[in-house]
């Protein structure tokens, strides 16, 4: 849409510079506007529960992040054996893992 010259724009403000907007303010000053205010009143923590499972999750998060059982070669050895088609999986070892790993939470959980 043009408009002609010598007429004034439909929305007054339009093409006028916003001589009155506010400056954009940055993370900073938006945290310390809020802060003392956030400060200033403390509130009554509600309870919170955490189910077994998720207990379970994180003691076997914080268990691996401990362990030094990770061996490079090895991870590398049977990435070149996947790549190549040559990787065999031993499903009955994996299955006998995978359930001695739930046994071991379960009664981890029950204790």
């Amino acid at each position: 849409m043009k408009i002609p010259t010598g007429q004034t724009p439909e929305l007054p403000g339009a093409l006028a510079p916003a001589e009155h907007a506010k400056p954009a303010r940055n993370a900073a000053q938006w945290v310390a506007k809020d802060a003392p205010a956030a400060q200033a009143a403390p509130r009554a923590a509600l309870p919170v529960t955490v189910s077994i499972a998720a207990r379970a999750l994180a003691r076997s998060a914080d268990i691996a992040d401990a362990s030094d059982d990770f061996d490079a070669d090895k991870v590398h050895a049977m990435r070149a054996a996947i790549g190549q088609g040559q990787f065999h999986v031993d499903a009955q070892a994996v299955a006998h893992k995978m359930l001695a790993n739930a046994q071991e939470i379960l009664s981890r959980s029950r204790a």
